[in-house]
């Protein structure tokens, strides 16, 4: 391939921050080392991408596919139709783009897009976030040209000769080590003196941990806990609500999402989260002591996976979701009064921080297809 001739990608991602994210940070770092790129978004009609893609600069189709439901549902009935007009259209958008390669973040439409792609023999890359693969990424790594990796041993998923351990893209904000402490503590009018707990469940908020956190109001109230709390849009008023009610809001700060979340990170003592593959990436990277409670219903169980790889190497501690009102209390207070335990999860988590991971992934893409 001519070096200096534009090339053309398709990224394929969505449904969540944790396949978006890394999606717009490889394609603006791509956008960086080559700048006449030019990069169109395939994503799912009436997804999450379909806003925040366009918010971030980059041009975006959408796919009338959905997901398969595993419960007992009338909804997939439509899912063969939806599959086969989702692969059709697919097929017409990659004809008229002719790209140069196709690379799948996760999300509805990365399997359509990309076994298409497979079919025209067009190179395909997969990044895979979590440490137990779904079914429709194993399948598709089959022709995948490479497949970027989080975490070691993947070779029991996907074929080992295409496997490359790159960590998962984080925003390069979030590596800033500059973030000013007493800036950040002021940008949430929250004491130093005191400890924080920020609580995030992820880009929509969390249902369990915001009842959680409900269930144990009093108890963060009475022990002086300073609290950042993303609600996600459907409990921020409720939790509004519940702050007037007790007259706490010098102590618990409410936020449907939170932009600068990297000064939230500079000044958490604990963060409670998700355990989704992103949330992890950034939380090493921030070397922070962490709660995990994983998302009970996410694909192959994923998020529990997740955070089991970092239980297992004392590098963060762990709440099923079911237990998570009863066991909170007990678990932070370990954390909070024991400073030994905390630095001891603070250090651990960072072995687990690849900070080249956007760099390495966006290289390598062009490096393979200017060796067309």
């Amino acid at each position: 391939m001519n070096k200096s001739k534009p090339i053309k990608l398709i990224f394929s991602a969505g449904g969540t921050g944790g396949h978006i994210i890394p999606a717009l940070t490889v394609a603006d770092e791509i956008k960086n080392i080559k700048p006449n790129t030019e990069i169109l978004f395939i994503g799912a009609e009436g997804r999450m991408e379909m806003e925040k893609v366009p918010g971030a600069g980059y041009k975006i189709v959408g796919l009338p596919i959905a997901g398969w439901q595993r419960r007992l549902t009338y909804k997939n009935l439509k899912f063969p139709f939806l599959l086969m007009k989702s692969l059709f259209k697919a097929f017409t958008i990659l004809n008229a783009i002719r790209p140069d390669g196709v690379v799948g973040f996760g999300g509805y439409a990365s399997g359509p897009v990309l076994k298409i792609a497979q079919l025209k023999k067009i190179p395909t890359f997969i990044q895979e976030q979590n440490s137990y693969p779904g079914i429709t990424n194993k399948w598709l790594a089959k022709k995948a040209k490479r497949i970027y990796t989080a975490y070691e041993d993947m070779d029991q998923f996907f074929p080992a000769s295409r496997i490359q351990l790159t960590g998962n893209p984080i925003r390069s904000e979030l590596l800033d080590s500059a973030i000013n402490k007493a800036q950040a503590f002021q940008a949430f009018d929250l004491d130093p003196a005191k400890p924080v707990i920020f609580c995030m469940g992820g880009s929509q908020g969390a249902r369990s941990l915001n009842r959680g956190l409900k269930n144990n109001f009093n108890y963060l109230i009475n022990n002086g806990y300073q609290v950042i709390w993303q609600t996600g849009r459907y409990f921020y008023e409720e939790a509004v609500s519940l702050i007037e009610s007790k007259d706490s809001n010098h102590l618990i700060k409410p936020f449907i999402f939170i932009n600068d979340i990297e000064k939230a990170y500079k000044i958490a003592t604990v963060v409670v989260a998700r355990a989704g593959a992103i949330s992890i990436a950034e939380l090493s990277a921030a070397g922070k002591a962490c709660i995990f409670v994983p998302l009970p219903m996410a694909a192959e169980d994923h998020q529990r996976k997740n955070a089991l790889k970092l239980v297992e190497k004392n590098a963060a501690d762990m709440i099923l979701d079911n237990r998570f009102p009863i066991e909170f209390p007990q678990k932070l207070d370990s954390l909070i009064n024991n400073p030994e335990k905390r630095e001891q999860l603070e250090k651990n988590i960072r072995t687990f921080a690849r900070n080249n991971a956007t760099e390495d992934i966006a290289g390598d893409i062009l490096n393979l297809l200017e060796e067309k």
